[in-house]
């Protein structure tokens, strides 16, 4: 039986619809992984498309020291100026030996706070990203891939990449399950191997 993970989803107002779904109803029914939705402030937020969206805490949590995991949710509105700063939530995970992984946008959050500065990494694009943030020093470290990128306990994707960032995040919180992991590559890859 595997032990009760749990996850903690970041979301900001705006956030992208598509990018969490497969890892969030994947963790939970494939591996039993407890998810807690989190926002800056504990307040609600809405989604690109106007879903509503009421947070289980924030990100100042006691109860976030418990997380074995945590993923950031693209929007647009991280590449605003001054976005909410999650930082500190990002790198106390990391300091408990716990995965981080950021979506579209949300790579943004993961290179100003200096993951990227040693880890291999994807996003939407090198230009793109010194762009949204010019003070990141993981540059020389960019993999312009279509799919996620894997470095450790550090997870990065393009926007257009939910299912293999939700593979990546789990093979990384889950390590050991690679028949699991086959079998979901596997599924998730039939919409694309009979699309004309």
């Amino acid at each position: 039986m595997i032990a009760e993970k749990k996850i903690g989803f970041i979301f900001i107002e705006g956030f992208a619809d598509w990018e969490f779904g497969i890892l969030s109803a994947s963790a939970v029914e494939w591996f039993g992984a407890k998810v807690l939705s989190i926002t800056p402030d504990g307040k609600p937020v809405k989604s690109m498309s106007g879903f509503r969206l009421t947070p289980d805490r924030s990100v100042a949590s006691a109860g976030n020291a418990g997380l074995d995991a945590v993923a950031v949710v693209g929007s647009d509105n991280w590449t605003r100026e001054n976005p909410p700063d999650v930082a500190p939530l990002l790198d106390s995970v990391r300091q408990r030996g716990g995965v981080v992984g950021g979506i579209c946008a949300a790579t943004l959050v993961l290179a100003r706070a200096g993951f990227f500065d040693h880890a291999s990494h994807t996003g939407n694009g090198r230009t793109w990203m010194l762009e949204n943030a010019p003070s990141y020093k993981g540059a020389q470290n960019y993999r312009d891939v279509p799919h996620a990128v894997a470095d450790g306990t550090t997870i990065s994707a393009p926007g257009t990449a939910p299912g293999t960032f939700a593979l990546e995040f789990l093979r990384a919180v889950y390590p050991g399950n690679e028949a699991q992991f086959a079998e979901m590559r596997s599924l998730f890859g039939l919409e694309y191997a009979a699309a004309s």
